[in-house]
This record gives structure tokens, C-alpha cells and sequence, in this order.
């Protein structure tokens, strides 16, 4: 693999080659930027892990219930409608981290986030309002989704370029991490909100209590952002004056192949994780006829086996490299996706087993994704680049899978239906990293030039 800087280009006019580094930061700063990064990325996911466990709740709550069916889709549609924004959020977070900082762009993401997540927890319902209810809460999930744009691949790039040389992945599962520990708190107090109330109850104002702990779990995330210097690596391009004024514009431009390779094995990890995480409750209650509560254990469980997966599978990345870890992820998902489905509607034991397949696939994927998609873009596009390809699967892909997921239920007549979707999709993924992808893991985060081979 060879780097070259894009010398015809204006964008290496202003950019000069180097190979500067900035001291290391002490293990102290690494500890602080390691706290601040997981507490507020642990805000951001809050939100998702909240609605998917009150999913059916919500769809009882915010729409005529004409058909049951119906309203769980609409449901899902105004959360797949939350991802309408994540493309603005992208290029505005993109380009706000690329020009303005890392730090100062994630402070901004989780005031957004926590904000919009607090609001929703105080909407009234649709037999109060009207059709305001879901315009509303549809609005709702459009700041946050434009929030999320930016976070997981903001926090993604901040923590590794504070990150030692050889430990990239172990600290960029942080990231991943964190968004599996959100789901589980949140699939625990669902739990613990579910057994503790009536069905009264819950739909008066228990469904509420998760949103509603997103307002101070952001003024901490905000507080710890904003103690926080920007990364070495951001502060040393303002040093040399390389910081772009249009670096969205020149990402698209300059790195192409690498938004693309990104978007083509993202899709995987978006639909494994939307799958996994929000689509799991409401497939086993709805769909195969587990009980609310039994679902909802199962989805703890799952996220719970995610999260400590993490780690392990991080520290293998470092080990053996990006590549070879998402292969084995696009692999497995190609051929455990179906027994898993299937087991998903055997028991309740066999759904726990399928579960933790799944979530064990997902950590694999995203804890190679993560630091592969922060290596692959030099230093002055990284924010921006990121941002356009992992948001673009995101949002076709990742808000749109429980509502294609329980359509391909309807059309299909077979509960494995979802299965089938993400096989297909794992073979694509697994195309694009065996034809595009390039190893990355020993490259400079401080370079400034575009590897093409």
C-alpha cells in the first residue's frame, strides 16, 4: 500500500506533506478524553435504545388504532424519518469538526440530542392533540437524528487521534462500546418500568421516564466536553494553517473510493445493529408472540453480550488489522443470520442464543468499522468524510430497517424475512471490503495525503 498527496489538486496547494506529530498526551488527558467521549456518545444513543424499547407503546400513543399493524409502522416511519436529517447533520457536523474543532462540534451534538430526546418525553398524545402528536414527535426525531450525523463519527475521530500508536481500535470501541451500554440501560429500565406499573400507567406516563433522563445526562456530557482541549492532532493542522474552508466539498472530491468503500460495508453494521437493537422488541412481541417482558430481556440480553464482545473484538483488530475482521463479519452474518432467526422464534432460550449471535456479528463489524473509517481520510477531511459515507448507510439503510424488516414480515408471510435481508446485504458488504478496502491500520492519523492503493 502506497500514500500519495493529491499534488494537482488545490487542496495539496494549501496542504503541505508532513509528518509532524505532537507529544503524546499524558495517560491522565487520555483518561479524561476517554470519559468525556463515552459519557456524551452514551447520551446520543440514549435516545434510540429509549424509543425502540417503548416502541409498542409509542405506536398505542401517538396513533389511531385502527390497525395494529399499521400504527407499529408508522411507528417505524417516524423513526426511520429521524434519519432524514442525519444527511444535514453530517455536512453541518462534518464540516463544523474539520474547520471549528472536534471537541467543539460534539459539545454542540449532545446539547442537540439531549434536548430534543427531553422534549419528547413531555409530548402529549394523540388523543389529546391530534395529528400534532406524530408531526411532533417526527420533528423531534429530526433534530436528533441531524445530531446523531455528526456524533458517532465525531466521537469516533476525537478519541483516536488522542489514541496511543497500536491501541487505536481498544480505544475507539469506547465509541461502540457505549452505544451498546445505552442500549442496555435503557432495555433495563424498560424492563424495570414494564414490571413496576400497570398497562395504565405505562401508557400515561411511564413510557415517558426514559426521554425524560436524557435532559441531565446531557448537561453532564456538555460539562465534560467543554473541559476538554482539542485533539493533537486538530490543534497541529491549525498550527500550519491547513485547516480547509470547504472541507465537505473537497472530501467528496478527493476521496471518493474511501466515501464509497465506507457506505458499501456499513450497510451491514447499520442493518445488523437497527435489527438487533430496535427492531428486536417489537419483531419478538409483535411478530413471533413473545410477551413484552420477555422481549425486552431478550433485547438486554443481546446488548449486554454486544457490549462485552466489544472490547475483545477491538483488541483483535489491532491485532490482526481492519480488513480481516470485517470479512469475518460480512462472513458471519452471510451464514449465521438465518439459524439465528430461526432460534429467535424456537423459545425463549433459543431466542436468548439467536440474540447473542447477532449481537456478537455487530460487535465485530463495528469495533473495525470505527477506527477503519477514521484512518482512511487524512487528517483535514477526517470529520467530513467520515461523516458521508457512514451517515449515507445510516440513513438508507440503518433508520430504514425495522419499518422494511416488519414489511418484508407482511409481504412475505414468513417471520425469517428479516433474516434474508441482511444476508443478502453481508454478501454485498463483504464484495465491496474484499475489492476496495485497503488496510489501514498503520497508518499516520496526522497525514495529510490520500492513500489510492
Amino acid at each position: 500500500m502506497t500514500g500519495h498527496s493529491t499534488d494537482s489538486t488545490p487542496t495539496a496547494e494549501k496542504i503541505p506533506r508532513t509528518t509532524e506529530t505532537a507529544s503524546a498526551p499524558s495517560p491522565a488527558v487520555r483518561r479524561k478524553v476517554t470519559l468525556a467521549t463515552a459519557i456524551g456518545n452514551f447520551v446520543e444513543w440514549f435516545d434510540s435504545g429509549a424509543y425502540a424499547i417503548m416502541s409498542a407503546t409509542i405506536a398505542g400513543i401517538f396513533f389511531p388504532q385502527y390497525d395494529k399493524t399499521a400504527a407499529l409502522l408508522a411507528t417505524w416511519a417516524v423513526f426511520a424519518g429521524g434519519f432524514i436529517a442525519r444527511p444535514a447533520g453530517a455536512v453541518f457536523f462534518g464540516r463544523y469538526g474539520d474547520r471549528i474543532g472536534r471537541n467543539r462540534m460534539l459539545a454542540l451534538s449532545v446539547l442537540c440530542m439531549s434536548g430534543s430526546t427531553l422534549l419528547i418525553g413531555l409530548l402529549p398524545s394523540y388523543t389529546t392533540i391530534g395529528v400534532a402528536a406524530p408531526v411532533l414527535l417526527f420533528l423531534l426525531r429530526a433534530v436528533q437524528g441531524f445530531s446523531t450525523g455528526g456524533e458517532y463519527t465525531g466521537a469516533s475521530a476525537f478519541i483516536m487521534e488522542y489514541a496511543p500508536e497500536g491501541r487505536r481500535a481498544r480505544y475507539a470501541s469506547v465509541v461502540a462500546l457505549t452505544v451498546g451500554l445505552a442500549s442496555v440501560t435503557g432495555s433495563l429500565t424498560g424492563l424495570l418500568i414494564t414490571w413496576s406499573v400497570d398497562d395504565a400507567s405505562l401508557r400515561s406516563w411511564g413510557w415517558r421516564i426514559p426521554f425524560l433522563l436524557a435532559g441531565p445526562l446531557g448537561l453532564i456530557g456538555l460539562y465534560l466536553r467543554n473541559r476538554i482541549e482539542d485533539t493533537p492532532v486538530f490543534r497541529a493542522m491549525e498550527r500550519r494553517e491547513a485547516v480547509l474552508h470547504a472541507p465537505i466539498r473537497e472530501a467528496w472530491r478527493v476521496c471518493r473510493r474511501q466515501v464509497l468503500t465506507l457506505f458499501g460495508y456499513s450497510i451491514t453494521n447499520a442493518v445488523g445493529y437497527y435489527l438487533m437493537s430496535s427492531y428486536l422488541i417489537a419483531y419478538m412481541s409483535e411478530e413471533v408472540g413473545y410477551s413484552k417482558t420477555e422481549a425486552m430481556l431478550t433485547g438486554f440480553v443481546s446488548m449486554l453480550a454486544y457490549s462485552a464482545a466489544c472490547p475483545l473484538m477491538a483488541a483483535a483488530s489491532d491485532r490482526w488489522g481492519r480488513k480481516p475482521m470485517l470479512l469475518t463479519a460480512c462472513t458471519g452474518f452471510a451464514v449465521c443470520t438465518l439459524p439465528a432467526f430461526w432460534l429467535i422464534g424456537t423459545s425463549l432460550a433459543g431466542a436468548l442464543v439467536g440474540a447473542t449471535v447477532l449481537a456478537v456479528l455487530v460487535s465485530v463489524i463495528g469495533t473495525s468499522n470505527v477506527p477503519a473509517m477514521v484512518e482512511m481520510f487524512p487528517a483535514q477531511l477526517r470529520a467530513s468524510g467520515s461523516a458521508l459515507g457512514y451517515t449515507a448507510a445510516y440513513v438508507l439503510f440503518g433508520g430504514t430497517a425495522p419499518f422494511v424488516a416488519t414489511g418484508l414480515v407482511t409481504v412475505a408471510g414468513t417471520p425469517l424475512a428479516p433474516g434474508f435481508y441482511l444476508m443478502a446485504l453481508a454478501v454485498v458488504s463483504a464484495l465491496v471490503v474484499l475489492a476496495s478496502f485497503r488496510e489501514t491500520k498503520q497508518l499516520s492519523l496526522t497525514r495529510t495525503t490520500v492513500i489510492d492503493d
